[in-house]
């Protein structure tokens, strides 16, 4: 155990596995954890089920969990808090309806409900009106087309992008910001192209593709899922939506240094420049299966995440703590920025150093529950 958490996948590999220069080249294909293979501790292969580790006999590796996802991904869950906290937004009531639901986004922010959701209004600033243990209430001061406003409240929850929270609040204690200001992200692509038949897949016999050295790494048509009105493409002849999936990773970097470099990267990537690899690509793997780019893309969705997957930070070594048993309670950076202050509380999946969508679905309780105990 100790000598795995001590070396990375990519030397298990080669060591321990036997694998070549080719091989190891095909394990960089899918970086699940947006990160390369010479940085990804072996023990976390494991704990993932990885290729070549299922066969070492470590009887507390967890099982796989049952995995479900909507047809849109985590938006139908933020579709189904939205509904619930304002009705009047759209119809139905369950999360079969939900996915075709019509969602009127005039209802957000009417004056008398409940719940108000006030969009594309960026907080610049959050401070208490006074000393921050005596005081009853927070304003929040956010910038909505252009101009500066605020708003106040008795509690406030920071569910945001931890690491820049000490720049919204410059209130905080000195410790709790350094703590905060070492979350870390990993930057990631996903991107969706809907094109008008899958008939090219069909024709080739494949429903996904490795792409190796390619601007991105693989293509794969739409999970197949049918959920309530929603029904999944079923013959080639019907539209279908492909992912492609990009890391932009740097080996021979540590963890930190390839997510500065890939946050850089779509920074300063152009959707042009996207469209033209997807064109491209597509078109060179799909084309004997008779696929023509100009003639069949439809559409094309790039969602770029300089700030992607939720890390924590071993404050000891510097390094990225891919299990968080690998760092005392006492000592995990997440655990100290997320302490509350005052009436603020922070959540975000940060401050559990989880990526998945539980995780940041159990700090917003946890946030909750602290004001509320104050």
């Amino acid at each position: 155990r100790e000598r795995l958490r001590s070396m990375s996948y990519q030397d298990f590999l080669r060591e321990f596995a036997g694998m070549g220069p080719e091989a190891l080249l095909f394990m960089k294909s899918d970086s699940y954890w947006a990160i390369d293979i010479d940085t990804l501790p072996a023990w976390v292969a494991l704990w993932d089920g990885a290729p070549g580790t299922r066969a070492l006999g470590f009887e507390d590796r967890p099982e796989e969990s049952v995995y479900f996802r909507f047809p849109d991904g985590n938006a139908s869950i933020a579709r189904l808090l939205v509904r619930s906290m304002i009705p009047a937004v759209a119809p139905g009531s369950t999360m079969e309806d939900v996915v075709t639901a019509k969602f009127d986004y005039n209802r957000l922010d009417e004056p008398g409900s409940a719940t108000r959701i006030r969009l594309n209004s960026t907080v610049v600033d959050v401070r208490h009106i006074g000393p921050a243990q005596e005081a009853q209430r927070v304003r929040i001061t956010y910038v909505q087309d252009g101009r500066a406003r605020s708003v106040s409240a008795g509690r406030t929850v920071l569910a945001c992008y931890n690491s820049i929270i000490p720049h919204l609040c410059e209130t905080l204690p000195e410790a709790q910001k350094l703590a905060l200001s070492q979350s870390l992200k990993a930057p990631l692509i996903y991107t969706n192209v809907l094109i008008r038949n899958w008939k090219a897949f069909a024709k080739l016999g494949v429903n996904r593709v490795e792409c190796k050295g390619a601007y991105f790494s693989s293509i794969r048509l739409s999970t197949p899922i049918s959920f309530g009105d929603y029904q999944h493409a079923r013959s080639p002849d019907e539209p279908i939506v492909l992912h492609l999936y990009r890391n932009p990773l740097s080996p021979g970097l540590s963890a930190q240094e390839q997510w500065k470099a890939g946050r850089y990267e779509l920074l300063s990537t152009t959707f042009e420049d996207f469209e033209r690899n997807i064109r491209s690509q597509l078109g060179r793997v799909l084309s004997p299966g008779g696929f023509d780019p100009a003639r069949d893309i439809e559409a094309i969705t790039v969602n770029r995440w300089p700030h992607g997957y939720a890390y924590g930070q071993n404050p000891e070594t510097g390094e990225v703590a891919y299990l968080l048993d690998e760092v005392p309670a006492e000592k995990a950076p997440w655990i100290a920025g997320r302490q509350t202050f005052g009436r603020i509380a922070i959540a975000n999946s940060d401050a559990a150093a989880d990526a998945m969508t539980e995780g940041a679905i159990g700090e917003a309780h946890r946030a909750v529950m602290d004001l509320l105990s104050a």
